[in-house]
């Protein structure tokens, strides 16, 4: 079996479908990982079918069934023949960027059962935080990505829509097991060797919170990190945001369920409004 790591990455026609591939090549360096492009043909992607003969007799109703189904393969060509220049762009992108293995992958069906079937050949998903049916004025999640996070085992990254080096990561830590797997996870990977990592912490300042973040710290500091801490007031979300925008920070890496997390059906509420609003790239994990 294959020891070499492989990214997955999935495009389509949106405008981050760019942005994916410069985060994934990103990544894919870092990692020494080859990459697998993915372009998942949707239900909505198949040609409509329309029964138009009811009322229509003999000879006639035949040419018209007749022209349907040619109008239908010849559909079904141009939406092939698009989502396959959609993954020959992006190829070009990635090993434009100095990634050797890369292979595409034309898919048809659901993307997350793309995903769920293929995420054990890979270190870790790429997805674009919108797809091409989203409302960029109102700033909405794409389902999707929801979708995706549920169900994947594998570690996430939701990219922004513009890509920049990433020197300076925030670690959202609220002490729950997802949060503590995320720092195992930057601690050990090598994704994020020789970045500026701070560990932030939402709450009161106490004795307790305070050995927590200590703790954290030092979690990484014997993954050979530099490392800072920091305690801030405030709802999650906004105070979040405000220090990511305020002090610069290239990427945020957070549990995919908050501490309080109530049902396993849904992402955690602080997660999905840190997807929505940041303009960095998303790390979650499982």
């Amino acid at each position: 079996m294959s020891t070499e790591k492989t990214l997955i990455a999935l495009v389509d026609g949106s405008a981050y479908s760019e942005s994916v591939c410069h985060h994934t090549a990103w990544a894919a360096g870092r990692m020494g990982a080859g990459v697998k492009l993915y372009h998942v043909l949707g239900r909505r992607d198949a040609p409509d079918r329309q029964d138009l003969s009811g009322a229509i007799r003999l000879g006639a109703r035949s040419r018209l069934l007749q022209e349907l189904a040619e109008l239908d393969e010849q559909r079904a060509k141009l939406t092939h023949a698009h989502g396959r220049a959609i993954l020959e762009d992006a190829a070009e992108i990635v090993t434009g960027a100095g990634v050797e293995r890369v292979e595409t992958r034309l898919r048809q069906g659901d993307i997350v059962d793309t995903v769920t079937a293929k995420e054990e050949t890979g270190e870790m998903i790429i997805v674009g935080k919108r797809g091409e049916a989203a409302d960029f004025a109102k700033l909405h999640l794409g389902s999707n990505v929801e979708r995706i996070v549920r169900a994947s085992h594998k570690p996430v990254l939701v990219a922004s829509r513009a890509f920049k080096p990433v020197n300076k990561v925030l670690v959202a830590f609220d002490g729950g097991a997802t949060s503590m797997k995320a720092l195992d996870y930057v601690a050990r990977d090598p994704l994020f060797a020789g970045l500026l990592i701070t560990v932030v912490k939402v709450g009161p300042e106490n004795d307790q919170t305070t050995k927590a973040l200590n703790d954290a710290a030092a979690l990484l500091r014997a993954g050979g990190h530099q490392v800072d801490t920091r305690l801030v007031s405030g709802q999650a979300e906004e105070a979040l945001s405000e220090v990511i925008e305020k002090d610069g920070f290239d990427m945020l890496v957070m549990g995919a369920y908050g501490h309080s997390r109530v049902r396993t059906l849904i992402i955690g509420s602080t997660t999905s409004e840190m997807i929505r609003t940041c303009k960095v790239p998303v790390v979650l994990i499982r």
